[in-house]
């Protein structure tokens, strides 16, 4: 056999690509699973409930999702096994069609579900902590490099890691605690970067490590015991965009330095300071604080643009309504309403002076406006009407004291009349009543009982011609 051509090629072993919205769709429609109307709100609860994050259009596994999963699987494996959604499917379409009794489903699953629920109801959270633990083994504890056991705590060296449930979800710690306080989140690539020793600070001697705490990573100076007791270590968060493998000694220990004073204000002489928060760089004055624009470096900024950013910041004053009205710029003093101020309202700018607002004129700019002029708007303003409507003056409280008095007398006296009044009517009623019930006899005449209901009759009459 004649060999007429040889190629060599080369192929790598790549992972499946991750689902995205579409091909998770595509892939619960091959399984039978839910319904054209419900897959959009499957993949929204998933995304709602943190169970999964969407980069770059495609699903990745959080850890919540992670834990619920394990433990469905090991106590409610029934449950979530694919054929079960499909099946139920069909007994849903053949209730639909009168073919079985909807009572009768749902008396086989709950029969089912309430049998897993006992056996799984006495179980200690330590037990179910061991089993998720178990399961998620691979997830959680990474092959070492050295070839050294997975679940040794790298802190104290003598603990095991194991899972734990705390306030805010699952992590990892060790089993040392409260001696040793190492802990991590559950991916098991957070692991690469937790407790990575920098270097050592020159100024104090401490190490300076990149650790891993159950809200991320973040920066320690030493360790608890190279502290006084009750002091706690110095720490720094890593800005967002940050990966903690990228960070080095240098930046380190600029991230300790946070806050750091820039300078004393010009005007006030207080310091300013520059530092790191939730919402990102700022520099703080006082109870000013003002966030660093593009270009602007929290480590290297200067004086001057510190006050520059400053009072920009004071100038558009509090943003919203959190920290109280606008004060407004002062213009002066009004002769009679005290002192006049030039504010910027919902609908434009206004002068203020005593409770009376007037409207700058729409061809006026607002920081043209005199005092003579804006004295000149409150003042046409106020004879319009405006300004803070005055309460009338309550009346005397002796008057109506006097009045409730001899309201109080005239009920007391009216009282026992209305009582009187009320017996006497009543006798009558109580005679007529009697002579009622009293028996009548035999071939006795009913006739003055109809001329006393007869005598009614032209009373009311009378009395309505007398109204006219």
């Amino acid at each position: 056999m004649k060999r007429q051509s040889l190629a060599v090629t080369q192929h790598f072993t790549e992972p499946p690509p991750r689902f995205s919205e579409a091909s998770l769709v595509k892939r619960m429609e091959e399984l039978g699973i839910g319904r054209p109307s419900t897959y959009a709100s499957i993949l929204q609860v998933l995304k709602d409930r943190g169970y999964v994050k969407l980069e770059k259009k495609r699903l990745h596994g959080e850890d919540k999702g992670r834990v619920v999963v394990a433990f469905l699987e090991n106590f409610f494996s029934r449950y979530v096994e694919y054929d079960f959604t499909a099946d139920l499917e069909e007994q849903l379409d053949r209730i639909s069609n009168n073919e079985i009794a909807w009572q009768q489903v749902l008396q086989d699953f709950w029969r089912g579900f309430i049998g897993a629920v006992n056996d799984i109801k006495d179980l200690r959270v330590a037990e179910v902590l061991d089993a998720l633990d178990e399961m998620l083994g691979p997830h959680i504890y990474p092959p070492r490099a050295d070839g050294g056991d997975v679940r040794q705590c790298p802190t104290c060296g003598t603990g095991r890691l194991n899972l734990k449930a705390g306030k805010f979800g699952a992590f990892v710690g060790c089993s040392n605690y409260p001696e040793c306080r190492y802990t991590r989140p559950l991916a098991a690539d957070s692991a690469e970067s937790a407790d990575r020793v920098l270097g050592t600070d020159p100024d104090t001697g401490f190490d300076v490590t990149v650790k891993a705490g159950r809200f991320g990573p973040y920066i320690q100076l030493g360790e608890q015991k190279d502290y006084a007791e009750g002091e706690k270590p110095k720490r720094a968060g890593i800005p967002k965009g940050t990966s903690p493998a990228d960070v080095d000694l240098e930046l380190a220990l600029k991230l300790l330095s946070l806050p750091r004073e820039i300078g004393k204000h010009p005007e006030t002489g207080q310091p300013i300071t520059a530092g790191l928060g939730r919402f990102g760089p700022f520099v703080k004055h006082e109870k000013t604080y003002a966030s660093l624009e593009a270009g602007d470096e929290v480590f290297d900024i200067g004086l001057n643009r510190a006050v520059t950013l400053i009072a920009e910041k004071i100038a558009k004053g509090p943003s919203g309504r959190r920290f109280g009205a606008d004060p407004g710029k002062p213009l002066g003093d009004h002769p009679t309403l005290g002192a006049v101020a030039l504010k910027n309202g919902r609908y434009g700018a206004y002068v203020a002076a005593g409770g009376v607002n007037a409207t700058i004129p729409s061809d006026r700019t607002p920081d043209e406006v005199t005092l003579a002029e804006a004295i000149a708007l409150i003042d046409e303003r106020a004879a319009k009407g405006g300004g803070k409507k005055v309460k009338k003056a309550a009346k005397p409280a002796k008057a109506k004291s006097e009045k409730r008095a001899d309201t109080a007398d005239g009920d007391a006296e009216a009282k026992p009349a209305k009582k009187a009044a009320k017996k006497a009517a009543a006798k009558p009623k109580s005679d007529a009543t009697s002579k009622a019930r009293a028996p009548v006899a035999s071939g006795a005449k009913t006739s003055p009982a109809k001329s006393s209901t007869s005598a009614k009759a032209p009373a009311k009459k009378s009395a309505g011609k007398a109204r006219g």
